[in-house]
């Protein structure tokens, strides 16, 4: 099978041989390590405000869990395939002088996604009050007025959660005080399940309210019920697929940077975080290469980034013992497939419930147990882009979310088994003949988490989005250990999802030092 990267033109890539870039020599440079969706917006705002920038990225194209793989034809979105709160891409163009619109197609999911429960019935999911109701009536008529009750919950947490503290830098424990009396109006200590137990009775109805959360790593009987306001964001933004796949949102913030003359250095892999002083001064490559800058923005894992890039000696807050102390997210295991035939009946989004909710939940996230059931999530971006797969083809990924590496997983021996029953699994639901029809594939699995997107223990989230490990409690967007050294992504402040990992970047822009004329959105 031919595989190469996304098709991206070379020439937008700007490699660079060396740490200079143009620019007047005392206008501060601004490293960004890592090249996914937090790392290429932080390069857009930190070059709106002013800075030098420039980007480093270990792997041979942009997009970090964004990769985009092209192989047999087929183009495979590595992992974000939903997008919610477009407003937040469309503020990065705004910053360039254009819009979005001119460069990416979002087309809105009617609906957002199906939920498929293990006896063949299912719930379509949107963002439609009334139709929402009327699913609801069809599983249990004496919930409707609970669904009422759950999406003014859901409103509430919106407007305090993101609206109020989603940007804002959890920068001290003063930050913290402050957020206290909204955490209190949200009750904040109850879980996603708990809350949406509070309000619906059904257990089909449970399950497709709460595992939302799942999408941003956490697992719905841990996390806290904040997270409803997940259900207020997509009702109120949309879900939306973009054409071409998510790979074109990459490919459009890469010409941004570009149009900028912000150079993106791939194949460029940091080994170090150069300290001196107590203050970051530049970086190592892996190729014994060092870069000075005048600050460091890590969109890399901040586990990783920490245990790995930054010596001990400049540790006092996040010591290994800490970072080892912590609780992770899950990690997945991602099945990406072409077949020779369409499964026409077969929507965008499909979530693929198991015959167990909670126990499956408990053996991946506290037994780190790999079991024999999952559930699954299915991919079919061909359902809305046939640009996607060869024609009369359907491109394809399932995700099954699993334990991450403290599982003790052999995956070099498990993978091929694992995908087999994942094929078995899809066989028996909603693609029947599967086996005898895919013609491309590739697997992606926890260890590939860990060795290619450098994720602590392979998780997919980095720290599970629990109470006590969100907002100030979670790897702050200004390091707590070294000075000039900033983070953003899934794995800081306010966490995984798109859009957490674009507000990351929102987020920075208020703890960098600031420069004469910055702009900010």
């Amino acid at each position: 099978m031919r595989t190469s990267f996304t098709g991206m033109d070379p020439a937008a890539l700007l490699p660079a041989s060396s740490g200079s870039v143009a620019g007047p020599s005392h206008v501060p440079l601004a490293l960004v390590v890592g090249a996914g969706f937090g790392g290429l917006a932080a390069a857009i705002r930190l070059s709106a405000m002013g800075y030098r920038v420039q980007v480093l990225e270990k792997l041979d194209g942009p997009g970090g869990r964004a990769y985009v793989r092209r192989q047999d034809g087929f183009t495979f979105d590595g992992g974000p395939t939903i997008i919610t709160v477009p407003f937040l891409f469309e503020e990065l163009w705004g910053l360039c002088g254009r819009k979005l619109s001119d460069d990416i197609d979002l087309r809105l999911m009617d609906p957002f996604y199906r939920v498929r429960f293990d006896d063949g019935t299912h719930f379509d999911y949107s963002g439609d009050p009334e139709r929402m109701r009327a699913e609801v009536a069809r599983v249990s008529p004496d919930d409707v007025a609970g669904f009422d009750k759950f999406v003014a919950e859901a409103d509430l947490c919106y407007q305090l959660g993101f609206e109020a503290l989603g940007c804002k830098a959890f920068d001290s424990i003063f930050d913290l005080l402050a957020a206290l009396p909204s955490m209190a109006r949200m009750r904040a200590w109850r879980t996603m399940h708990g809350l949406v137990a509070s309000y619906f009775k059904h257990p089909k109805l449970r399950m497709a309210m709460s595992l939302q959360t799942l999408l941003i790593g956490g697992n719905p009987f841990s996390v806290t019920g904040v997270y409803s306001l997940i259900n207020a964001l997509e009702r109120r933004y949309g879900v939306y697929s973009a054409m071409g796949g998510t790979g074109a949102i990459v490919q459009g913030m890469v010409n941004l940077l570009q149009a900028r003359g912000v150079p993106l250095r791939c194949n460029a892999e940091v080994k170090r975080i150069m300290v001196e002083d107590g203050r970051a001064t530049g970086v190592q490559l892996a190729t014994g290469e060092q870069l000075s800058a005048d600050i460091v923005v890590c969109n890399s894992d901040t586990a990783w980034t920490y245990r790995n890039l930054v010596a001990p000696e400049h540790r006092r807050h996040w010591t290994d013992q800490r970072i080892e102390r912590g609780r992770y997210s899950m990690s997945l295991f991602v099945w990406y497939f072409g077949t020779d035939r369409q499964y026409t009946d077969v929507p965008h989004h499909t979530m693929v419930l198991g015959p167990r909710y909670e126990g499956l939940l408990t053996d991946i996230f506290r037994h780190h147990r790999l079991a024999d059931d999952f559930s699954l999530y299915l991919h079919r971006p061909s359902a809305t882009d046939p640009s996607v797969a060869p024609s009369g083809c359907d491109t394809f990924y399932v995700l099954s979310p699993v334990p991450h590496l403290q599982s003790g997983t052999d995956w070099a021996q498990q993978a091929e088994p694992y995908r087999q029953a994942v094929c078995r699994r899809l066989e028996e639901t909603l693609l029947p003949g599967l086996s005898q029809h895919v013609i491309s594939s590739h697997v992606m699995t926890p260890q590939n988490f860990q060795d290619d997107l450098l994720s602590f223990k392979g998780a997919a989230f980095g720290l599970e989005p629990l109470l006590l490990q969100s907002a100030w409690f979670r790897p702050h967007n200004r390091s707590e250990d070294v000075e000039n050294l900033f983070m953003v992504g899934a794995s800081t402040h306010p966490g995984a999802g798109v859009p957490g990992v674009l507000m990351s970047a929102k987020a920075l822009q208020t703890v960098v030092p600031q420069l004469h004329g910055s702009k900010h959105v």
